[in-house]
């Protein structure tokens, strides 16, 4: 998924769109605050590979939490409305955090609360059985989920759930099944143009039901990823009898499957959780229901929440942050005053400069400007050690496969960059100075700031840097262009879910070099292209993540498209009679779904 300059990121993924809230600019990026964000139990990267598990682990109720009680309403503050309530619609972090409370899916990720993420059967008895060499995906029913209204949910409503995604009613979410049974691009909504609101279907050798308990998903190719990608809030189940198209969104109709159901909603300014009597523990390998509710109010500033909740006085003892992040003015005082309070972990997203190789063809001038930039320095205007950390590589600490150290360029060794090595490079491929180079940045006072700093550490290896603001509005509209005129702009781009397989195709296959792809800087190399054709096929997860291991080592090594400048991550707060707070490496916030009133 991609993540742009603002706060609140849309934009096309391979056709898709996705979006995060992240922590922003922080004022204070020097070192007389202790950086501890690495070391916090709850910061981990998770370098495994997700493990697909099976019925005996797929079974609820969840792990009790230590200490958990029940009763009270826990309170939250939001800077803005949730983006959607229907599922179908749902490819944005604030409402992922609503889902992960009301809505359930055929799966679900499961945390050991150390880093390691696993896929579970959520409402299916397990996280799927592959057949026909991963091309057939069969899933069983749990006995006994029933929604909010108490019907026992069926294949039938998975069918409706997934065939409404075809149709217009669903502009946002995501779309990686829907393409991968039907087409790529916009083309896949030929198949069922009208969804199932007429009585259409798929073919049965494409989707079958062939009872109530039983999903059977035929792809044509492998697909060894689905039961991440059904894990997703997109997927989550809306039963046949109660959809009402559009208004759904509005919460006319909705119902929930999780713990929680919408009490009170009213747009812009308030929505209510209380107890959904009808959710079953036993069904649920993830989520708890300690609480009897949860207050969420809107129009509440990252600087109000953090006040509110510092402070610790009436409600707020009770509050939490639900997907707001620390007010960058006050982190070092909530650090100072309140640490033990927060939850801090790594973010899915890496932000790069991307250099346009139809422009930069020689590997050497790539390479002297990836020695050049000062990491650390292009990070301070974005937040300093608790908005992220300098980055070796082109994958996340949340994408398995990432190393821990890997820095073939010496950014980590040297976060001021190596001008002397840069110039050598330069020296070397006959690069006179003076060159001129055309660099893109939003219009936005961190990314003009980190222009500032990005200028500087280029003109002085001997280059003529032409600066041009582009806005941010259009960003990556604009760099998503084949022939944009530009040798070099930021992107920053995360995970979908837990796999180089959401990452490294999108972004470095030469087959996705178009207008509004993701291929910012336009790397068509064959080995890469056909590294990425055969490792999408490897059937087991941990397998593939060390062929994608070693393909990304490959492109950062001997192709160099980007260089790598800062991973980014999360900083929370909440208050001291909250309990169970815990960093989810899944959500990248504070994972709700364990939260309980210690009295």
């Amino acid at each position: 998924m991609k993540l742009t300059g603002s706060y609140r990121a849309r934009g096309p993924v391979i056709a898709l769109v996705a979006g995060s809230l992240v922590l922003a600019g922080c004022s204070d990026g020097s070192s007389d605050t202790k950086d501890t964000s690495n070391s916090q139990k709850d910061a981990k990267s998770q370098s495994n590979a997700v493990e697909y598990l099976d019925a005996a682990a797929s079974q609820g109720p969840a792990k009790e939490v230590k200490g958990a009680k029940e009763g009270g309403t826990i309170r939250s503050y939001q800077e803005d409305d949730f983006s959607h309530l229907d599922p179908g619609e749902i490819y944005v972090s604030d409402a992922g955090q609503l889902a992960g409370l009301i809505h359930r899916g055929l799966t679900t990720f499961v945390e050991d609360g150390k880093g390691g993420t696993s896929v579970a059967g959520d409402l299916a008895t397990d996280a799927g059985k592959m057949s026909d060499g991963g091309k057939t995906w069969t899933y069983t029913l749990k006995d006994g989920v029933k929604d909010q209204e108490g019907d026992e949910i069926t294949s039938e409503d998975v069918r409706h759930s997934i065939e409404r995604l075809y149709s217009e009613v669903i502009t946002d979410g995501p779309l990686f099944v829907q393409q991968w049974l039907s087409g790529e691009g916009a083309s896949y909504r030929k198949a069922l143009p009208d969804g199932p609101y007429k009585g259409d279907h798929l073919p049965k050798d494409v989707l079958e039901t062939p009872d109530d308990k039983t999903i059977i998903f035929h792809f044509k190719t492998k697909k060894p990823d689905l039961p991440q990608a059904l894990a997703m809030a997109g997927y989550s189940i809306v039963p046949k009898d109660n959809d009402t198209k559009e208004k759904y969104d509005q919460g006319k109709g909705l119902v929930a499957l999780g713990p929680y159901k919408i009490s009170e909603f009213k747009p812009g300014k308030s929505l209510k959780l209380v107890k959904n009597e009808e959710w079953d523990a036993k069904t649920d390998p993830k989520r708890h229901q300690y609480v009897d509710g949860w207050n969420i109010t809107f129009n509440h500033s990252r600087a109000d929440q953090t006040e509110r909740i510092l402070s610790d006085r009436g409600e707020a003892k009770n509050a939490t942050q639900f997907s707001g992040s620390v007010d960058s003015t006050k982190v070092k005082k909530v650090i100072t005053e309140a640490e033990d309070r927060t939850v801090q972990g790594y973010q899915p997203y890496v932000w790069q400069l991307n250099m346009n190789m139809n422009r930069i063809k020689d590997k050497r001038v790539r390479d002297a400007i990836t020695y050049a930039l000062p990491n650390a320095q292009i990070l301070r205007p974005d937040g300093g050690t608790y908005a992220g950390e300098p980055a070796g590589g082109l994958l996340a600490p949340t994408v398995p496969g990432y190393v821990k150290g890997y820095d073939p360029y010496g950014k980590l060794k040297k976060p001021n960059g190596d001008k002397e090595k840069a110039k050598e490079l330069l020296k070397e491929a006959g690069v006179k100075k003076g060159t001129k180079l055309v660099y893109a940045y939003a219009n936005e006072p961190h990314r003009q700031k980190q222009a500032e700093i990005i200028t500087k550490a280029l003109e002085d290896i001997g280059f003529d840097i032409q600066k041009k603001d582009v806005d941010q509005a259009t960003w990556y509209e604009q760099m998503g262009k084949v022939k944009n005129g530009f040798d070099l702009y930021m992107t920053g781009w995360g995970q979908d879910w837990p796999s180089a397989s959401t990452v490294i195709p999108p972004s470095y296959d030469g087959d996705a070099i178009a207008d509004g792809a993701s291929n910012y800087s336009h790397i068509n190399d064959k080995h890469v292209n056909s590294e990425i054709d055969r490792i999408l096929k490897i059937e087991d997860p941990a397998k593939a993540t060390e062929e994608w291991t070693k393909l990304h080592k490959y492109i950062v090594e001997k192709v160099n498209p980007a260089a790598p400048l800062y991973y980014t991550k999360q900083l929370q707060i909440y208050g001291s009679n909250i309990g169970g707070a815990r960093y989810s490496t899944e959500r990248s916030y504070i994972d709700l779904t364990r939260l309980f009133l210690k009295k």
